[in-house]
């Protein structure tokens, strides 16, 4: 007599793969899951899942470097707004929800793919993959609206990451071989990708791959409005702790007052820096140089800096420094120039006309010479920079805010240029220094930035933060093109080595299960536990529903 055993299933509890499956596509069910080919609707929502994820990363890595000039983004909001505000809160707040959120659905989708499960992105996620998409679009559109210019940056800034996110893209890669290969190896297809990120280094160029001894001074810094990020800029305690930093010059905004006395400010109105609000409210938007110096001097010009911390600084502050800084007034030019004068010091002057309606607005220039003589100051300390009225100007340094040929400067008297860095290549800097034209640039706030022109070989920048450049002794990278080649050329050996392993072993692994034949995998009584193979294939033939299903179990059973 033939005893039957009730047929037992035995399953592994495959919590990985119901995290997987149920977070992305909420299919927490074995019966939910399938090894069949992801649907053509569903490969489009991964192909739009990639794109969010390549666009959110070029958004993201764009504010990471553009944090140089965080300062000028919120005074271009100022300008707009009128109301001061940092812009930049939200939109870094957004970016790493939305680009952390992406990057997790991409781990997920590219661990569907690595284990053979269908794709089915969850409707929920759907939507938030094109509130990301669309949020993204808008915020890139918005930017080369109102700041367009700054996408410069990015090209800048790749001379000096560039090889380290070379490296750093093949690390990830190699590490997304393990999760692509069974998938590359079914579907029969290779990829140039790997190519094209190993040849990658032919098209990167840096001034920081050059031999060491080619390495120029340290370039001087100078105080753009002093030291703006730990006082209020424009003011004598702003340009006293650019001095403790140990600027070589000084940089100031000059306005003329309505009775002729030249004082510092940079925007057109009193609104932001003062008090103005409170003190002459209903004056309150009218250009800075129609009150006179008795009204100027009346205002407060530190108190803003207290209660906005512009550059989240405030909380640094000493007791000292906050007492100081709450009793500020504006600063006149010849003020600055006296402190410029005791420390040994040059500074640079950028000017600004005012209207016509104003009484010296044909006077302006001589107004602000003469405040220079009444300093005291050596005029070849101090830089001239409009281009109006030079003739009268001859005693002072000339510098032009104009890139031009070395020919027109020659013929104009000048002998120095003032650029933002997008305007100031490496093969320029190289061309105006060979013709002893000085070069400096602005604003320069990042080490990295400030290290790039470095190795190009700059004279001098201007900088918001000198307090940060300080700090910069060294480049933060240098190395000669042998050592370039060698780092380029043993990492791409490195990745190919990992690479063709990863695809060897899924290969012998994957020609192993395709020797696999349903028909003869037994569903046994014993009570140890069938590998993780036997069991998907176990499952595969019970919820099939195919006419040998029954046969195979009466065998199985007996």
């Amino acid at each position: 007599m033939v005893k039957h055993q009730p047929l037992q299933q035995v399953y592994e509890k495959q919590l990985c793969l119901s995290f997987l499956t149920g977070i992305y596509g909420c299919r927490w069910k074995r019966y939910q899951r399938s090894h069949d080919n992801s649907s053509k609707w569903e490969c489009a929502w991964f192909i739009i899942l990639c794109s969010t994820f390549s666009l959110l990363l070029f958004w993201a890595y764009f504010w990471l470097e553009a944090h140089n000039d965080y300062n000028q983004f919120n005074w271009l909001l100022y300008n707009r707004s009128g109301e001061w505000k940092d812009g930049t809160v939200p939109i870094l707040t957004t970016t790493a929800v939305g680009f952390s959120y992406i990057t997790f659905l991409m781990i997920l989708a590219l661990c569907h793919i690595s284990l053979g499960q269908q794709l089915n992105l969850y409707w929920i996620h759907k939507i938030g993959v094109l509130a990301a998409l669309i949020t993204t679009v808008s915020g890139v559109v918005s930017i080369s609206d109102v700041w367009g210019d700054e996408w410069d940056i990015i090209l800048i800034s790749l001379q000096s990451t560039g090889p380290f996110l070379h490296i750093g893209a093949l690390a990830a890669v190699t590490a997304l071989g393990w999760l692509v290969a069974g998938h590359v190896i079914r579907a029969g297809r290779t990829s140039n990708v790997l190519l094209v990120l190993y040849m990658a280094p032919l098209a990167i160029t840096s001034p920081c791959i050059m031999d060491r001894n080619s390495l120029k001074p340290r370039p001087d810094v100078i105080g753009r409005r002093g030291a703006p990020m730990l006082a209020p800029e424009n003011t004598l305690m702003s340009f006293n702790k650019a001095l403790q930093q140990g600027v070589s010059s000084l940089e100031a905004d000059v306005s003329v007052s309505l009775d002729g006395v030249p004082f510092l400010m940079r925007d057109r109105t009193l609104r932001r820096t003062t008090d103005i609000a409170k003190v002459f409210p209903d004056k309150q938007h009218e250009d800075a140089s129609l009150f006179n110096w008795t009204e100027i001097r009346s205002l407060n010009a530190g108190q803003w800096f207290l209660e906005s911390d512009p550059y989240w600084t405030v909380g640094s502050l000493t007791g000292r420094d906050r007492n100081r800084m709450g009793n500020l007034t504006v600063c006149s030019l010849v003020e600055m120039l006296r402190l410029t004068a005791r420390a040994n010091r040059s500074a640079l002057l950028n000017l600004h006309r005012p209207p016509p309606e104003h009484p010296h607005y044909k006077t302006w220039i001589m107004d602000t010479l003469w405040a220079v003589q009444r300093s005291g100051i050596s005029q070849k300390r101090v830089t001239w920079t409009p281009d109006t009225d030079r003739g009268r100007v001859r005693g002072l340094q000339q510098t032009s805010l104009e890139k031009l040929s070395v020919e027109e400067l020659r013929h104009r008297g000048i002998s120095s240029l003032t650029l933002r860095y997008s305007q100031a290549s490496n093969k320029d800097i190289q061309d105006f220094l060979v013709n002893n034209m000085s070069v400096m640039v602005y604003p320069v706030n990042e080490p990295w930035l400030y290290s790039v022109l470095w190795c190009s070989g700059v004279p001098s920048v201007s900088s918001d933060a000198p307090q940060v450049l300080r700090k910069v002794p060294y480049p933060i990278w240098l190395m000669s093109p042998y050592e370039y080649c060698l780092v380029w050329i043993t990492s791409d050996l490195v990745s190919i080595a990992i690479v063709t392993g990863i695809f060897i072993f899924q290969k012998w692994r994957m020609s192993g299960m395709q020797n696999y034949n349903p028909e003869q995998i037994m569903l046994s009584a014993v009570t140890r536990r069938p590998s993780r193979d036997v069991n998907i294939m176990k499952e595969k033939l019970i919820f099939s529903g195919t006419p040998d299903v029954a046969s195979t179990i009466l065998q199985l059973t007996h």
